[in-house]
């Protein structure tokens, strides 16, 4: 096991060589995993029967992209604070224009909901901020230092571009048979305390997405089992999060899996089709990665896999936050572009 500046520099070598390589690191784990490819080869995972890290879009109907474990050089590190200077940097606030444009577009959706063509879309917006001399690798560690409780990663491909990210929500671990998730819906602002009053919407919004993760696994397990609704904290917000558990039937298919629960309502909406149809056709962005999932692949006998949020992707012109909220009959329109200013601080916050 090398030393974790040691890690850094294989993968900043990496970087600047334009090399594809992921560093990453489990919620509430201290190990920091590396993979290196030795080429620039894009690897496109179809039946995710591969063993490596997964990099796969919000739309199911582009390429999911594999730095395969066979090949790559492997390399684990303990984490280690390492004490960096920085300056206060003051984020103007985004402009009327956006406020407006994202307020719209809510407004707009609440309206589709209305009409009975879904119960629930989540709708986002990009934001690009520009910061003098931003380093990738000074803000991989300050995510690793301050959301020790999120999946955090830097993942390059001189074809797909830098993204990094903090996510606090699982898609889905699987080992031998066994699985377990995680509904996660609902967000509030961290004011100092975990016990707080939830509203309608919240509530709604999360029972969507446990309803629907348990219903669309049933076929596929033997048995299954739903825990009781508890506060989480991601960062600066809370959310409402069910653990729900069970046994597959088999393990012989993980895209079979995956395409049951990807792209769930925490991300998308309900029903998963319309939703999805909604956002391509009204968001005005390409989401890319942001809202795909990530993680480990038949890495050990396990799959470990985490939801693309509180990420963003690095650009000549600038960072692209990524930023967005399930909407519902109950949303105010001015509240969900106020969860979108309170996302955006646990991005900001290490910049």
């Amino acid at each position: 096991m090398m030393t974790f500046e040691s890690l850094l520099k294989t993968v900043t070598d990496a970087y600047h060589q334009d090399h594809p390589f992921v560093a990453y690191r489990s919620p509430n784990k201290t190990l920091v995993k590396a993979l290196v490819q030795p080429d620039r080869q894009l690897h496109i995972s179809k039946q995710y029967d591969e063993g490596g890290f997964i990099f796969a879009p919000f739309n199911t109907e582009e390429q999911s992209i594999l730095i395969p474990f066979e090949g790559s050089d492997y390399t684990e590190a303990l984490f280690e604070q390492l004490d960096y200077s920085s300056d206060d940097f003051f984020f103007e606030q985004p402009s009327e224009i956006a406020r407006k444009e994202h307020i719209d577009l809510v407004r707009k959706g609440i309206r589709h909901i209305d009409s009975g063509a879904a119960k629930k879309i989540v709708l986002s917006r990009k934001e690009t901020i520009v910061l003098p001399d931003f380093s990738p690798i000074m803000t991989f560690s300050k995510l690793l230092n301050t959301y020790q409780n999120a999946f955090v990663y830097l993942w390059y491909h001189p074809k797909k571009g830098l993204w990094l990210g903090a996510t606090p929500e699982k898609l889905i671990t699987i080992k031998n048979n066994k699985f377990t998730t995680v509904s996660l819906a609902g967000t509030q602002t961290f004011q100092g305390t975990d016990v707080v009053d939830w509203g309608t919407k919240e509530i709604e919004e999360q029972q969507i997405v446990t309803r629907y993760i348990t219903s669309n696994l049933e076929s596929l397990t033997r048995d299954i089992s739903i825990g009781n609704v508890t506060t989480v904290r991601a960062g600066n917000l809370l959310h409402l999060s069910t653990e729900i558990w069970g046994t597959l039937q088999s393990v012989n298919d993980l895209k079979l899996v995956v395409n049951h629960l990807h792209p769930t309502p925490a991300i998308c909406g309900m029903p998963k089709l319309a939703a999805k149809k909604f956002i391509i056709d009204n968001e005005g962005y390409d989401r890319e990665f942001y809202t795909g999932f990530l993680g480990e692949i038949n890495m050990h006998d396990i799959s470990n896999l985490f939801v693309n949020l509180r990420c963003m992707k690095v650009e000549e012109t600038g960072l692209n936050l990524f930023l967005g909220g399930g909407i519902t009959q109950e949303s105010v329109p001015e509240n969900e572009w106020q969860e979108t200013l309170e996302k955006s601080k646990v991005m900001k916050r290490v910049l």
